[in-house]
Parts: structure tokens; C-alpha cells; sequence
């Protein structure tokens, strides 16, 4: 879970907001992830990490790395969880961000769940797929562990993964009757 930025559109970093009824946007990602599918979730934080790690999850299966250069953009976020993720023996990461509130787990669930047959690798270490919302790409993504080496070289600056994504093939999957796939900048 990405939340590392100083979130200069929203007013200041979004791993410190919450919700209406006052729960932590951090608490409600990790929670869509793990209700979703997800044995681990590394919550990745940047700005403001000593406010914020208080609000991570006091969860087994939730832990916290901060990204050193987190003001480099989102790509050093990705990479901190990369790293964070490639210390596990895990086949796949499931890369979400903290302002997606209002994420539903069956949208983790269903990035999670086997390919269709003839789309995309047999293997879950292979996979590459993103969430679509209609024709619109968006998150979570799932990246198979094969693809981390090559995605952490490619990402720079303030670019995520989506040309990656793009240039690979990433087998879209349909999550418009789950959610609208929107963050909250604001």
C-alpha cells in the first residue's frame, strides 16, 4: 500500500487522513487488502511517517518500511515495497494506494483470483494485471514476482507502474460493477 507522498493536491500526506466517522485511511486499506486475499500488507510511508505510523494497523500481517526518498515520487514508494516485498516468499504483490477509502475487498479478490483461461501466465509469479473501471486503468495492480526486477528499473520520478503495465500486456480485469475506482485527492 502506497503512502508515502506529501499530498499536495489533498492538503497535506494522505497517510495521515481518515475517514468521516475518524478511521484511519490506512486502517481502511490494509483491511480491503487483507479481507481481499492478501497474507501480507507492507504499508509504505514517506512524508510525515512519524505521525503516521501510529495509524498503521497493530495487525500480525500489517507492517510498515518508509521510503528514504520518498520525495523522489511515487516510483521510490514503489520500489520501498518492491524491496519490502521481495524479503517474503510471496508470488505476487497487490500494489494499492492509501486514498482509495473506499476500496472493496472483492475488487482485491477478484485481482486475486486464477486468470481465465489463454489470459496471461499460467504461473502466479508471471502475472500482471490492473483493475479497469469502465475503459479507465486504476489500482490495485497485481504484479507477479517475476516482474518486480524490471518494473523497480523502470519506474523513476513520478511515474508508477502504468506504462510499465501497458508495454507488458497487463491482462485488464473489469471492477466498474464493484466500485468507481476513483481516489481522493481532495
Amino acid at each position: 500500500m502506497l503512502a508515502a507522498g506529501a499530498g499536495a493536491r489533498a492538503g497535506g500526506p494522505k497517510a495521515l487522513r481518515r475517514s468521516v466517522d475518524g478511521v484511519a485511511w490506512l486502517g481502511l486499506a490494509a483491511h480491503a487488502l487483507l479481507d481481499g486475499g492478501c497474507r501480507e500488507v507492507v504499508a509504505v510511508l514517506g512524508a510525515s511517517a512519524a505521525d503516521a505510523l501510529p495509524l498503521v494497523p497493530p495487525h500480525p500481517a500489517v507492517r510498515a518500511v518508509v521510503a528514504a526518498d520518498w520525495a523522489a515520487g511515487v516510483s521510490a514508494s514503489l520500489r520501498a515495497g518492491l524491496v519490502a516485498a521481495a524479503e517474503t516468499e510471496a508470488a505476487v504483490a497487490v500494489v494499492s494506494l492509501v486514498d482509495l477509502p473506499g476500496l472493496p475487498s472483492a475488487t482485491v479478490a477478484r485481482l486475486l483470483a486464477p486468470p481465465s483461461s489463454g489470459s496471461g501466465a499460467a504461473h502466479p509469479a508471471g502475472i500482471l494485471r490492473r483493475a479497469v473501471y469502465g475503459s479507465r486503468p486504476g489500482h490495485p495492480v497485481v504484479l507477479g514476482r517475476d516482474w518486480w526486477p524490471a518494473l523497480a528499473h523502470d519506474a523513476r520520478g513520478d511515474r508508477g507502474a502504468g506504462a510499465f503495465l501497458s508495454r507488458h500486456g497487463a491482462e485488464a480485469v473489469e471492477c466498474g460493477d464493484l466500485w468507481h475506482g476513483e481516489d481522493v485527492d481532495r
